[in-house]
């Protein structure tokens, strides 16, 4: 008999599976009809790509946001309730300040109209020992006036009419948009050297005094000089000055009432020295 014959035990090897049971089937060939099934069912493998997935309409997620701090953080409501109170706060340090200014500052037509408002908000929580100005401001308007007796060339003797010095300068200074120092403040400082130098009976107080005139003369002879008040052949003998002072009227809104008369404060006759007599030049 065959040795392959299955029909013989005796010739069968020992008791097992069949080894050419466990070799494994032959791979069908690509075109193999019979492999279709199989083929649309097996999971891919590792070496085949997955099917990409499918599109989508929705946009591609960006980074992600920061999250949001302070104010922003808020919702709506607590962010309108912020800028109330900022609102609120800020209006208030306002008043405050002004009213602490209008406290401190030297009287004037607001202080006086609202003084009793001014004085509620200060007093006594925030009261101030000190004064914002000092001295105060002027609230005037101050003209220095000049006129003088002239000596003639026959030897006769005249007096000219009043010069407004301060008006000169004034012209001097309207429509210039860079007018000189002099023109500002040599006559408005010398009037101030001469008033802070002198009593009530405008009489000089030590050696200032005495120099705050010579200063101040000197200035009026030539001013008068440049006006053609001295005249062909004339000689200044004595100047004499005054000031022209009008309070500054108040707004049309204002119901303080202010005298509009002018105070006029007169000085005595000075004698001019003969080297400056003619033209101020000694």
């Amino acid at each position: 008999m065959d040795a392959y014959d299955e029909g013989s035990d005796a010739r069968h090897g020992p008791s097992g599976p069949d080894p050419r049971r466990a070799l494994p089937d032959p791979a069908p060939a690509p075109d193999d009809p019979a492999d279709a099934p199989r083929r649309r069912t097996d999971p891919p493998t590792p070496d085949d790509p997955a099917d990409p997935p499918p599109a989508s309409d929705a946009p591609a997620a960006g980074p992600p946001s920061e999250p949001r701090t302070g104010v922003a953080a808020l919702s709506l409501r607590h962010r309108i309730g912020a800028a109330v109170a900022l609102v609120s706060v800020a209006a208030g340090v306002c008043v405050h300040l002004g009213m602490t200014f209008l406290h401190v500052a030297p009287a004037n037509t607001v202080s006086k109209e609202h003084s009793r408002t001014i004085e509620d908000w200060i007093y006594p929580e925030f009261e101030q020992n000190w004064k914002l100005f000092a001295p105060n401001p002027l609230q005037q308007n101050i003209a220095v006036q000049a006129r003088a007796e002239i000596r003639t060339a026959n030897g006769g003797v005249r007096t000219t009419g009043w010069y407004d010095l301060s008006a000169q300068d004034g012209r001097a200074i309207d429509g210039n948009p860079l007018p000189s120092h002099t023109q500002q403040n040599e006559l408005r400082r010398a009037w101030d050297f001469l008033i802070a130098t002198h009593d009530d009976d405008n009489r000089p107080v030590g050696l200032r005094g005495t120099l705050s005139e010579a200063y101040l003369r000197r200035i009026t002879v030539l001013r008068l000089d440049r006006a053609g008040a001295v005249g062909p052949g004339g000689v200044v003998d004595r100047v004499q000055l005054r000031s022209r002072t009008t309070q500054v009227p108040p707004p049309e809104w204002s119901e303080e009432q202010v005298s509009t008369t002018p105070e006029y404060r007169t000085l005595p006759w000075w004698p001019v020295p003969e080297d400056e007599a003619r033209g101020g030049l000694g």
